[in-house]
């Protein structure tokens, strides 16, 4: 809350957006609302329901705003995300990671006896038979989708004969209630080639498909099929065997995602609405500048950020350290000063929010709201 307040006088001010302290992560509003608009309205043509990706926005508000919109639940990568969202309210989460430790298991099944609709992912025998004991002993059934792996080698378990013993091990279970499978392709979200993402994804999805009829005959068919993410929003609905999507970073868009789309000459289907807002602390030489937002601002395994207003075109931005930025431009286009405001698309959304207590809220020039991003730094 403190940290909140060294801008909430701000908050209804006419232009003062543009007064932030900085550096500030900000969310345009407008844009924001009509991302998760386009995909609500995406599933509805689609007939495929929307269980978003909280690891995003870690936010409860925007969590809400997603419900509101039509999405039937909330996905979550970590148990530490999972509680600081039901501690906000929300009461349908699925844990996309698996649970195993014990005190990790004791936690979950905390969670378990007061969100009224949670459900977590399993991708071994050892894992589900510790889920039961654990579940069995509080005396409320937990709910238990089989993680399938799709090649990454991440997470899941490969499709076969093992996971169907799984499966069938986590529906015998008297203390687990088999829901279905996940099944998400992360390595495949960023591919640039379309035709490339295109085919990867569907032959993904076949394989789960075919997972699904095997299950299906042997009287386990999965009520659940969960999986995509925002790379392939627009493909994976074509092969009828998800029933949900785990999108996520379409309410922000990143330079990484909007690569996928511009890279090929495309337009990308959702807008930028995040980015991080920076100001000039040093200007002592023609064409660079220093700002005060560096490797502390942004997650940097995606490189540099991508800058979206306040400087010449062709202006180009590098980090100069921990603490600050540089930007490298053409000083007979524009000169730039102290004081003088940017803002920045960053490169990777999830770890770019993992670095922020709140999100600065603007509509237009004015700064509409503060929200807390609840399950920041919530990693275990």
């Amino acid at each position: 809350m403190q940290l909140q307040g060294l801008n909430r006088d701000l908050v209804g001010v006419p232009g003062g957006r543009w007064q932030l302290q900085t550096p500030a992560l900000v969310i345009d509003l407008d844009i924001l609302e009509r991302n998760i608009a386009r995909m609500a309205e995406h599933g509805r043509r689609h007939n495929i329901a929307l269980r978003p990706h909280a690891k995003t926005h870690k936010s409860v508000e925007i969590a809400n705003r997603q419900l509101d919109a039509g999405a039937l639940g909330i996905c979550v990568a970590k148990l530490g995300e999972a509680e600081a969202l039901a501690e906000g309210g929300i009461e349908s989460l699925l844990i996309t990671s698996p649970v195993v430790t014990e005190r990790g298991i004791a936690r979950l099944m905390a969670l378990n006896a007061r969100v009224p609709e949670l459900m977590v992912v399993c991708d071994s025998a050892e894992g589900a038979a510790r889920l039961a004991v654990a579940a069995e002993m509080t005396g409320k059934t937990l709910k238990v989708l089989v993680d399938i792996d799709p090649g990454m080698g991440r997470t899941g378990i490969a499709p076969g004969e093992n996971a169907i013993a799984l499966v069938q091990q986590v529906a015998n279970s008297a203390a687990l209630k088999y829901a279905g499978l996940q099944c998400y392709a992360g390595n495949l979200q960023h591919l640039e080639s379309a035709n490339e993402r295109r085919d990867a994804s569907l032959s993904v999805m076949k394989t789960l498909a075919q997972l699904r009829d095997a299950l299906t005959a042997r009287d386990l068919a999965p009520k659940i099929l969960t999986g995509g993410g925002t790379g392939t929003f627009d493909i994976d609905p074509d092969a009828r065997t998800l029933t949900e999507l785990q999108v996520g970073s379409y309410v922000f868009m990143d330079r990484q995602y909007n690569d996928v789309w511009q890279k090929p000459a495309d337009r990308a289907p959702f807008e930028t609405s995040l980015f991080v807002q920076t100001t000039v602390i040093s200007a002592n030489r023609d064409g660079l500048v220093t700002t005060d937002a560096g490797l502390k601002a942004f997650a940097t395994d995606a490189g540099a950020p991508q800058i979206a207003t306040g400087v010449p075109e062709g202006a180009s931005y590098f980090f100069f350290g921990d603490e600050q930025g540089g930007v490298l431009y053409d000083a007979s286009a524009q000169k730039l000063k102290p004081g003088d405001v940017l803002t920045c698309v960053v490169p990777h959304c999830d770890p770019t929010v993992n670095l922020y207590d709140c999100y600065h809220c603007i509509r237009g020039n004015t700064l509409e709201a503060i929200w807390s991003i609840e399950a920041r730094g919530r990693s275990a």
